[in-house]
Protein backbone atom coordinates (compact mmCIF):
# COMPACT_ATOMS: atom_id res chain seq x y z
CA UNK A 1 0.00 0.00 0.00
CA UNK A 2 1.34 3.44 -0.93
CA UNK A 3 -0.06 6.88 -0.19
CA UNK A 4 0.56 10.33 -1.57
CA UNK A 5 1.81 13.14 0.66
CA UNK A 6 -1.70 14.49 1.11
CA UNK A 7 -3.16 11.07 1.83
CA UNK A 8 -0.58 10.11 4.46
CA UNK A 9 -0.92 13.54 6.08
CA UNK A 10 -4.69 13.10 6.36
CA UNK A 11 -4.31 9.61 7.78
CA UNK A 12 -1.85 10.86 10.41
CA UNK A 13 -4.01 13.86 11.31
CA UNK A 14 -1.44 16.40 10.19
CA UNK A 15 -0.81 18.63 7.15
CA UNK A 16 1.21 18.43 3.94
CA UNK A 17 3.19 21.44 5.11
CA UNK A 18 4.07 19.66 8.37
CA UNK A 19 5.15 16.50 6.52
CA UNK A 20 7.49 18.51 4.30
CA UNK A 21 8.89 20.30 7.34
CA UNK A 22 9.58 16.98 9.08
CA UNK A 23 11.52 15.91 5.99
CA UNK A 24 13.61 19.11 6.09
CA UNK A 25 14.59 18.74 9.76
CA UNK A 26 15.29 15.01 9.51
CA UNK A 27 12.42 13.67 11.61
CA UNK A 28 10.80 11.80 8.73
CA UNK A 29 12.59 9.80 6.03
CA UNK A 30 11.93 10.89 2.45
CA UNK A 31 10.17 8.05 0.59
CA UNK A 32 11.00 6.79 -2.85
CA UNK A 33 9.22 8.26 -5.82
CA UNK A 34 7.03 6.49 -8.31
CA UNK A 35 7.68 6.60 -12.03
CA UNK A 36 5.51 9.70 -12.29
CA UNK A 37 7.77 11.53 -9.78
CA UNK A 38 5.33 11.56 -6.87
CA UNK A 39 6.43 10.40 -3.43
CA UNK A 40 5.05 7.09 -2.24
CA UNK A 41 4.54 6.79 1.52
CA UNK A 42 4.22 3.43 3.22
CA UNK A 43 3.16 2.10 6.59
CA UNK A 44 6.52 3.00 8.27
CA UNK A 45 5.99 6.64 7.27
CA UNK A 46 2.45 6.61 8.64
CA UNK A 47 3.66 5.07 11.91
CA UNK A 48 6.37 7.69 12.20
CA UNK A 49 3.99 10.56 11.49
CA UNK A 50 1.53 9.35 14.11
CA UNK A 51 4.41 9.02 16.60
CA UNK A 52 5.48 12.61 15.89
CA UNK A 53 1.91 13.88 16.22
CA UNK A 54 1.51 12.02 19.51
CA UNK A 55 4.66 13.57 20.96
CA UNK A 56 3.61 16.99 19.70
CA UNK A 57 0.24 16.51 21.45
CA UNK A 58 2.16 15.80 24.66
CA UNK A 59 3.98 19.10 24.28
CA UNK A 60 7.33 17.77 23.09
CA UNK A 61 9.12 20.43 20.98
CA UNK A 62 10.20 19.24 17.55
CA UNK A 63 13.81 19.84 18.55
CA UNK A 64 13.41 17.33 21.39
CA UNK A 65 11.66 14.56 19.49
CA UNK A 66 14.90 13.14 18.10
CA UNK A 67 16.29 13.02 21.65
CA UNK A 68 13.19 11.21 22.83
CA UNK A 69 13.70 8.67 20.03
CA UNK A 70 17.20 7.95 21.30
CA UNK A 71 15.82 7.34 24.79
CA UNK A 72 14.16 4.04 23.88
CA UNK A 73 16.46 2.17 26.26
CA UNK A 74 15.42 4.42 29.17
CA UNK A 75 11.98 5.74 28.21
CA UNK A 76 10.92 6.39 31.80
CA UNK A 77 13.67 8.96 32.38
CA UNK A 78 12.89 10.72 29.10
CA UNK A 79 9.23 10.93 30.04
CA UNK A 80 10.06 12.19 33.54
CA UNK A 81 12.27 14.89 32.02
CA UNK A 82 9.44 15.95 29.74
CA UNK A 83 7.03 15.97 32.67
CA UNK A 84 9.35 18.28 34.63
CA UNK A 85 9.58 20.66 31.69
CA UNK A 86 5.81 20.68 31.27
CA UNK A 87 5.32 21.25 35.00
CA UNK A 88 7.54 24.32 34.79
CA UNK A 89 5.55 25.53 31.78
CA UNK A 90 2.24 25.02 33.59
CA UNK A 91 3.54 26.91 36.64
CA UNK A 92 4.61 29.80 34.41
CA UNK A 93 1.26 29.89 32.63
CA UNK A 94 -0.59 29.82 35.95
CA UNK A 95 1.47 32.79 37.16
CA UNK A 96 0.66 34.64 33.95
CA UNK A 97 -3.05 33.92 34.41
CA UNK A 98 -2.92 35.21 37.98
CA UNK A 99 -1.26 38.41 36.78
CA UNK A 100 -3.82 38.85 34.01
CA UNK A 101 -6.66 38.34 36.51
CA UNK A 102 -5.17 41.05 38.72
CA UNK A 103 -4.85 43.44 35.78
CA UNK A 104 -8.45 42.76 34.75
CA UNK A 105 -9.75 43.23 38.28
CA UNK A 106 -8.19 46.67 38.49
CA UNK A 107 -8.67 47.51 34.81
CA UNK A 108 -4.96 48.21 34.49
CA UNK A 109 -3.06 48.27 31.18
CA UNK A 110 -1.26 45.03 30.33
CA UNK A 111 2.16 46.73 30.38
CA UNK A 112 1.83 47.75 34.04
CA UNK A 113 3.65 45.37 36.44
CA UNK A 114 0.89 43.33 38.04
CA UNK A 115 1.91 44.27 41.60
CA UNK A 116 1.15 47.89 40.71
CA UNK A 117 -2.25 47.15 39.15
CA UNK A 118 -4.23 48.38 42.20
CA UNK A 119 -2.44 51.73 41.95
CA UNK A 120 -2.54 52.06 38.18
CA UNK A 121 -5.72 54.11 38.04
CA UNK A 122 -4.18 56.76 40.29
CA UNK A 123 -1.04 57.19 38.18
CA UNK A 124 -0.58 59.59 35.28
CA UNK A 125 0.66 58.32 31.93
CA UNK A 126 4.05 59.84 32.73
CA UNK A 127 4.22 57.99 36.05
CA UNK A 128 3.29 54.74 34.33
CA UNK A 129 6.07 55.26 31.79
CA UNK A 130 8.54 55.90 34.59
CA UNK A 131 7.31 52.79 36.39
CA UNK A 132 7.87 50.75 33.24
CA UNK A 133 11.48 51.91 33.04
CA UNK A 134 12.06 51.20 36.73
CA UNK A 135 10.75 47.65 36.35
CA UNK A 136 13.22 47.00 33.53
CA UNK A 137 16.37 47.84 35.51
CA UNK A 138 15.64 47.61 39.25
CA UNK A 139 15.59 44.50 41.42
CA UNK A 140 12.41 42.97 42.81
CA UNK A 141 13.37 44.23 46.28
CA UNK A 142 13.84 47.78 45.01
CA UNK A 143 10.51 47.63 43.18
CA UNK A 144 8.83 46.41 46.38
CA UNK A 145 10.21 49.45 48.23
CA UNK A 146 9.07 51.71 45.42
CA UNK A 147 5.59 50.13 45.58
CA UNK A 148 5.37 50.78 49.31
CA UNK A 149 6.37 54.41 48.91
CA UNK A 150 3.99 55.30 46.08
CA UNK A 151 1.21 53.65 48.07
CA UNK A 152 1.54 56.61 50.45
CA UNK A 153 0.44 59.59 48.29
CA UNK A 154 1.64 63.01 49.42
CA UNK A 155 0.08 66.31 48.44
CA UNK A 156 3.48 67.75 47.55
CA UNK A 157 4.06 64.90 45.09
CA UNK A 158 0.72 65.59 43.42
CA UNK A 159 1.66 69.25 43.13
CA UNK A 160 5.00 68.26 41.61
CA UNK A 161 3.23 66.11 39.04
CA UNK A 162 0.93 69.01 38.11
CA UNK A 163 3.69 71.67 38.01
CA UNK A 164 3.56 73.58 34.70
CA UNK A 165 6.77 73.92 32.67
CA UNK A 166 6.80 77.72 33.05
CA UNK A 167 6.61 77.74 36.88
CA UNK A 168 8.60 80.56 38.45
CA UNK A 169 11.58 80.31 40.79
CA UNK A 170 9.44 80.98 43.84
CA UNK A 171 7.11 78.09 43.09
CA UNK A 172 10.05 75.82 42.32
CA UNK A 173 11.87 76.64 45.56
CA UNK A 174 8.72 76.31 47.66
CA UNK A 175 7.82 72.94 46.19
CA UNK A 176 11.36 71.62 46.63
CA UNK A 177 11.27 72.64 50.29
CA UNK A 178 7.94 70.84 50.76
CA UNK A 179 9.39 67.69 49.23
CA UNK A 180 12.35 67.49 51.63
CA UNK A 181 10.31 66.02 54.52
CA UNK A 182 8.58 63.67 52.05
CA UNK A 183 11.95 62.25 51.01
CA UNK A 184 13.21 62.19 54.59
CA UNK A 185 10.23 60.21 55.84
CA UNK A 186 10.55 57.78 52.96
CA UNK A 187 14.20 57.13 53.71
CA UNK A 188 13.49 56.65 57.38
CA UNK A 189 10.89 54.00 56.52
CA UNK A 190 13.03 52.38 53.83
CA UNK A 191 16.74 53.27 53.96
CA UNK A 192 17.27 51.29 50.74
CA UNK A 193 15.19 53.88 48.87
CA UNK A 194 18.16 56.26 49.05
CA UNK A 195 20.02 54.07 46.55
CA UNK A 196 17.51 51.97 44.57
CA UNK A 197 20.10 50.94 41.98
CA UNK A 198 22.50 49.32 44.47
CA UNK A 199 21.30 45.78 43.72
CA UNK A 200 20.18 46.32 40.12
CA UNK A 201 20.45 43.01 38.21
CA UNK A 202 22.30 44.62 35.31
CA UNK A 203 24.60 46.69 37.48
CA UNK A 204 24.16 49.95 39.33
CA UNK A 205 25.87 52.11 36.71
CA UNK A 206 23.62 51.02 33.87
CA UNK A 207 20.53 51.42 36.05
CA UNK A 208 21.60 54.90 37.16
CA UNK A 209 22.06 56.07 33.58
CA UNK A 210 18.77 54.56 32.48
CA UNK A 211 16.79 56.15 35.32
CA UNK A 212 18.48 59.50 34.82
CA UNK A 213 17.62 59.42 31.11
CA UNK A 214 13.99 58.54 31.87
CA UNK A 215 13.58 61.29 34.45
CA UNK A 216 15.17 63.87 32.15
CA UNK A 217 12.95 62.88 29.24
CA UNK A 218 9.66 62.57 31.12
CA UNK A 219 9.70 65.64 33.36
CA UNK A 220 9.33 69.21 32.17
CA UNK A 221 11.94 71.96 32.75
CA UNK A 222 10.27 73.31 35.91
CA UNK A 223 10.05 69.84 37.43
CA UNK A 224 13.72 69.24 36.66
CA UNK A 225 14.54 72.50 38.45
CA UNK A 226 12.55 71.27 41.45
CA UNK A 227 14.55 68.03 41.49
CA UNK A 228 17.84 69.93 41.25
CA UNK A 229 16.84 72.24 44.10
CA UNK A 230 15.53 69.30 46.13
CA UNK A 231 18.86 67.49 45.92
CA UNK A 232 20.67 70.68 46.95
CA UNK A 233 18.43 70.94 50.01
CA UNK A 234 18.94 67.28 50.84
CA UNK A 235 22.70 67.74 50.77
CA UNK A 236 22.26 70.55 53.28
CA UNK A 237 20.10 68.38 55.53
CA UNK A 238 22.14 66.87 58.40
CA UNK A 239 22.54 63.10 58.15
CA UNK A 240 22.84 60.56 60.94
CA UNK A 241 26.40 60.86 62.38
CA UNK A 242 27.07 57.16 61.76
CA UNK A 243 25.76 57.17 58.22
CA UNK A 244 27.49 58.74 55.18
CA UNK A 245 25.52 60.97 52.79
CA UNK A 246 23.21 59.06 50.47
CA UNK A 247 24.79 58.19 47.14
CA UNK A 248 21.60 59.12 45.30
CA UNK A 249 21.59 62.55 46.92
CA UNK A 250 25.14 63.12 45.70
CA UNK A 251 24.34 61.95 42.17
CA UNK A 252 20.90 63.47 41.84
CA UNK A 253 19.57 60.48 39.87
CA UNK A 254 17.14 57.63 40.41
CA UNK A 255 13.59 58.00 41.65
CA UNK A 256 12.76 61.69 41.98
CA UNK A 257 11.76 61.50 45.62
CA UNK A 258 12.31 58.17 47.40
Amino acid sequence: MAWSTRQVAELAGTTVKAVRHYHRIGLLDVPERAANGYKQYGVPHLVRLVQIRRMRDLGVPLSEIARMDRADEEPDEAIRALDRELEATVDRLNRVREELALLLRHRAPAHVPSAFAPLSGELTERQRSLLTVYSSVLSEDAMAVFHEEISRPEEAEDDFEALPPDAGDGAVDALAARLVPVVTRGRERNPASADPTADAPGGARRAERTLAAAVTHLYNPAQMRVLKRLHELLRETPTHPDRPPDRETERGTGHPFD
